[in-house]
């Protein structure tokens, strides 16, 4: 009797504690939440890496739907200057994502002016605006072009600047910080757009056509060095800029998971469909071709983005998406997804690799 008796009343405190702790949920996720929020809030990544060249994938992705993949979007730290390299679908939450802040963003680099790369600038510029509290916009640099794109999005964003400057004020978002600068440059050939102590940003021509112009950029800072190849097919340009880099980022298209879906367009009667299918292939790199152009540049590690088209998240598909790349290039190879993170630290060979989300 007095065993059942304990017994019940142990089941009553439980069921009392039970009862306690489902009331409380909410309070206790609140309290993780902002928990979570300080923390977040109180990181700057920039601050917490040693010197030296850092690649954040802000968008390993193409046109193509893609959980894993938003749009094209490179993040560059070098020493505590943050660049952005395109600005596709998703860009500005991705680089908060990966521990920075749009309001430290220095300056926009565009490739080329397809629309998946550029798509996301107007949430960068106003997110850069807005988090910062900058008085000067910043520079969007890219081939000609770029003053039409970067005045058609001030253009659209411009009410929405008025909003803001009279809901909170100048002193918190000062108006003179809104938008952007564009400088153009003639992307027919290379050009040393930034030189400034111990960093150096150059554009060189890469072939996308009918797409022109296109570029890709070197990234110089100290001893280490980066080359990111835009979109383009195989191209003794980018094999030239990257001659013993440390890190080549190169776009990859992967024609049989292509066909496949071609194939299916065909199959299901959509005939422009497998003309633009057909069609993409011939204006961009396998990544067999990337890894050939890795290889035979000398370059340390091969990291493939702009992933045409997507591949899901099943067994042996990113292995057949690479096909013989490996076995062509002796370095590392890597498949981009958004949050991959090198680190290039100054003074060394290292690459480290990580993932931030």
């Amino acid at each position: 009797m007095k065993l059942r008796r304990s017994l019940l009343i142990a089941l009553l405190l439980l069921g009392v504690i039970a009862a306690g702790a489902w009331l409380a949920r909410t309070q206790i996720s609140l309290a993780i939440a902002a928990r979570v929020v300080r923390v977040h809030l109180g990181v700057d990544l920039a601050t917490q890496l040693p010197d030296g060249l850092h690649v954040g994938v802000c968008g390993a992705g193409s046109p193509f739907p893609d959980d894993l993949r938003l749009g094209p979007c490179t993040a560059v730290l070098a020493g505590k200057r943050l660049f952005v390299f395109d600005a596709g679908s998703g860009s500005a939450r991705n680089i908060g994502k990966l521990g920075f802040l749009a309001g430290q963003v220095e300056g926009v680099f565009l490739t080329h002016f397809h629309s998946d790369h550029i798509d996301g600038l107007g949430e960068l510029l106003l997110q850069r605006w807005i988090q910062g509290g900058q008085t000067r916009p910043p520079v969007v640099t890219g081939p000609e072009g770029v003053e039409q794109v970067v005045a058609g999005f001030v253009q659209a964003y411009t009410p929405d600047r008025g909003y803001r400057v009279e809901h909170h004020g100048d002193a918190t978002v000062p108006a003179s910080g809104f938008g952007a600068t564009a400088r153009a440059f003639k992307g027919g050939e290379t050009t040393v757009l930034l030189k400034e102590g111990d960093l150096e940003i150059s554009a060189f021509p890469v072939q996308h056509d009918p797409v022109h112009p296109s570029v890709g950029y070197k990234i110089r800072y100290k001893d280490r060095s980066l080359v990111l190849s835009g979109d383009t097919r195989k191209s003794p340009a980018v094999l030239a800029a990257a001659r013993g880099v440390d890190l080549l980022v190169h776009e990859a298209l992967s024609a049989p998971m292509v066909d496949v879906l071609r194939d299916g367009a065909k199959a299901s009667g959509r005939d422009r469909m497998v003309k633009l299918f057909d069609d993409i292939k011939d204006y961009h790199a396998s990544p067999v071709e990337a890894a050939e152009t890795a290889r035979d540049a000398g370059v340390r590690y091969l990291l493939l983005n702009h992933i045409v088209p997507t591949i899901p998240p099943l067994p042996g598909l990113e292995g057949y998406f690479l096909g013989e790349a490996p076995k062509v290039f002796g370095g590392p190879v890597r498949v981009a997804r958004d949050g991959d993170f090198l680190s290039l630290p100054a003074g060394t060979q290292e690459i480290r690799v990580t993932r931030r989300f």
